[in-house]
């Protein structure tokens, strides 16, 4: 199928011009070219399609019900980790949906597939000051399975080794603060995703999520965002989002 880059560029420039009706229906059409042979990448137009609705104060059940069922049929009869997130992601649309009963559904399928059922783990790195912030993560990532986990509490330390996983061609989760003392966590964001697009960062600061340093690090390419206070619920959808971003880069 020909490549419809140009088309989606097209509809996000729509998007931020709020002329939300030619985006809706540019992201529609995507959808539907891409629905035979990515499902999953036609629910995630769906999905835009549904915030094209949204902008204009309108219903978009329906379509965040399609994004739904796109992401199960993707899911159907695999075990693979992808397959566990395409459950997860069709959870929460037919949860925006309003169809909580197929929203259940979804979430137990998700829950039936180990978290490591498609491979080993991979790596995890936490750059963080608090030592005591870091037990927390370690201890819980253990529990999870993870047992490749590298800490450190400077960061230039930490950017220095995960440029020497990169090196050794490994592609770790990286967990980082952005408050750190001697390298702020943006420029180590900056540096590492310069460096490989399959890397996922998951931030992890106190500050506002719409705070410029913050919204500016995450328009950079990062997996997922933490504001500290967080739980282990949190910490975990974080690195669900992660794996599920990484497993769709292997494609």
């Amino acid at each position: 199928m020909k490549d419809q880059k140009p088309d989606y560029e097209l509809a996000v420039t729509h998007l931020e011009n709020r002329q939300f009706i030619t985006a809706y229906n540019l992201f529609i059409n995507l959808a539907e070219a891409h629905k035979n042979n990515d499902k999953v990448k036609a629910a995630l137009y769906k999905i835009l399609a549904a915030e094209c609705k949204k902008r204009q104060n309108k219903e978009n059940n329906n379509d965040f019900l399609n994004a739904g069922k796109l992401f199960m049929e993707y899911a159907k009869n695999k075990k693979t980790y992808d397959a566990k997130n395409s459950y997860l992601c069709a959870s929460k649309c037919f949860l925006k949906a309003g169809k909580f009963e197929d929203a259940r559904i979804a979430h137990n399928k998700s829950r039936q597939i180990s978290i490591f059922e498609s491979g080993a783990p991979r790596p995890i790195v936490i750059i963080e000051d608090s030592n005591a912030v870091t037990m927390k993560i370690q201890t819980y990532l253990q529990k999870l399975g993870y047992s490749d986990i590298l800490t450190f509490s400077k960061g230039k330390d930490g950017l220095d080794g995960c440029i020497k996983l990169l090196g050794e061609n490994k592609t770790p989760i990286l967990l980082l603060d952005m408050g750190l003392p001697d390298v702020s966590g943006d420029k180590i964001a900056e540096k590492l995703l310069s460096k490989s697009t399959e890397l996922q960062i998951v931030i992890i600061t106190a500050d506002e999520k719409t705070t410029k340093r913050v919204s500016k690090t995450i328009s950079s390419g990062v997996a997922a965002f933490i504001q500290k206070p967080f739980t282990m619920d949190e910490l975990k959808k974080a690195i669900d989002t992660a794996e599920f971003e990484y497993s769709m880069l292997q494609k």
